[in-house]
């Protein structure tokens, strides 16, 4: 892992680490896949997860822990889409809109959790040098990876909010590429929520009656 972690060049004057590159990299993957709604964004997802969290540890403790709810919630994901896999028309996992029920409570766990991690963060220093980002990354990763799992189209808008705070704290502690990835990440999330919105508002639309299907 001390090689993965060492530099692999310089761009625009910022170093770029191996581990966060190759990281990164395989979450481009998983995020493409998980636009075409693969099965294999999961395991994918599982090993970027692994490498940014060996690129993390030590001194973004928020992004850390954020890898290992990527893990851990890839193994679920990996599980319900594999249940799920077949129920749309073209094979793959169907998706839809989160109920409102849904998002009150998603929304609910996510103001709640932030503020308990980072108060967790705050007491315990040494966990975190920037308690309230630290925990709203963690915290909305768990939150957007949750709604990917159950197929829900708001995941793409859960995982917009979290690369807000995401891009720039990634800059400002030296991972650059992560940085620069990010930006990619918006495009595709944007095309993602684009393509998943769509299909959502057809599986949704009633079949008239004596209309042909």
């Amino acid at each position: 892992m001390n090689q993965l972690n060492s530099e692999a060049f310089v761009l625009f004057g910022q170093h770029i680490l191996w581990s966060d590159m190759i990281g990164n990299i395989f979450g481009l993957i998983a995020l493409a896949l998980g636009w075409r709604r693969s099965v294999w964004t999961w395991p994918v997802q599982f090993v970027a997860g692994l490498v940014l969290f060996g690129a993390f540890f030590g001194h973004l403790t928020g992004s850390a822990g954020k890898q290992v709810v990527v893990m851990l919630v890839a193994l679920y994901g990996w599980w319900q889409w594999n249940r799920g896999k077949g129920e749309a028309e073209d094979g793959h996992v169907s998706v839809r809109f989160a109920t409102w029920r849904e998002r009150a409570a998603m929304l609910a766990a996510a103001a709640v959790g932030t503020v308990a991690v980072a108060l967790l963060f705050q007491a315990y220093p040494s966990l975190s040098w920037d308690p309230w980002p630290d925990a709203y990354i963690f915290v909305g990763t768990v939150v957007a990876m949750y709604a990917q799992a159950r197929g829900m189209v708001e995941f793409w808008f859960a995982w917009l909010l979290v690369d807000l705070v995401g891009v720039p704290l990634n800059f400002a502690n030296g991972y650059a590429f992560s940085g620069f990835v990010y930006v990619i990440y918006g495009a595709l999330v944007l095309w993602g929520m684009r393509d998943w919105w769509l299909r959502s508002r057809k599986a949704s639309r009633p079949v008239l009656e004596g209309a042909p299907a």
